[in-house]
């Protein structure tokens, strides 16, 4: 199978070189799930054309410091592959920006929150359980997050899969559209995490803020879990078609 990273975004310049970028990150979390994944990336944020969608297994839409409610060239373009994919019934999987434009584009409202930034580990609770969220024991799991803006409602369709006090639209399955996303930064280490925080210790956040973070990721997140959950829902839609 080949997996086509759509990315939407890069690590902040000030730690750009120090990191895999996030198409790296993202086929390092499943391929040992998942045994001959081919990876490809296109930068659609560059404003590159977008794939011809007959030649594509699926697709992930990354992280971005991009909104989708601003105005960038490349915005609306990739809302409407979204949409096309879709129809088409290519298997998508958005994480961070990547939930929201999915969410955006099938007709969510998406804002900048008023709670602020999430920042550290978050806990979410499981409200249903698909097929491909395998070897839970619990009815909780944990990812590291970065972002303040949020999935305010439920697309017409979905089905509301984990959620928080502070994310109440945390993962979201798609129905009848092949397609699944998070909020939460499965691909992130605590390391990563807690680089990307630094980037704005002082500014955007106080150093408090950051050092609380980052005390809360030395308790382990799922993201190999999370991996795992990825990879089921491609092969489940690979067996599909």
């Amino acid at each position: 199978m080949k997996l086509t990273i759509l990315e939407t975004g890069r690590p902040p310049q000030a730690i750009r070189d120090d990191w895999p970028h996030y198409p790296q990150m993202f086929e390092q979390l499943i391929s040992p799930h998942l045994p001959g994944l081919t990876c490809e990336s296109i930068p659609v944020m560059d404003e590159v054309d977008f794939p011809e969608l007959n030649a594509l297994d699926a697709i992930l839409v990354t992280g971005s410091a991009a909104g989708v409610y601003e105005d960038h060239p490349w915005m609306e373009p990739l809302f409407d592959f979204i949409r096309q994919a879709g129809a088409a019934r290519v298997p998508q999987i958005g994480v961070c920006f990547g939930h929201q434009a999915i969410a955006a584009a099938m007709g969510a409202r998406v804002e900048k929150s008023d709670k602020g930034w999430g920042l550290g580990r978050h806990v979410y609770e499981v409200c249903e359980k698909p097929g491909w969220m395998t070897g839970l024991t619990r009815d909780t799991f944990s990812l590291g997050v970065s972002h303040q803006d949020q999935v305010l409602s439920l697309p017409e369709g979905a089905r509301l899969i984990a959620a928080s006090d502070f994310t109440p639209y945390a993962v979201l399955d798609y129905g009848d559209v092949p397609a699944i996303s998070f909020q939460g930064h499965p691909e992130f280490s605590a390391g990563f995490c807690c680089a990307l925080y630094n980037v704005r210790r002082g500014t955007a956040f106080s150093p408090a803020r950051v050092d609380e973070a980052c005390d809360s990721l030395e308790t382990p997140v799922d993201n190999e879990l999370v991996g795992q959950w990825m990879a089921n829902f491609l092969l489940g839609q690979r067996q599909q078609t």
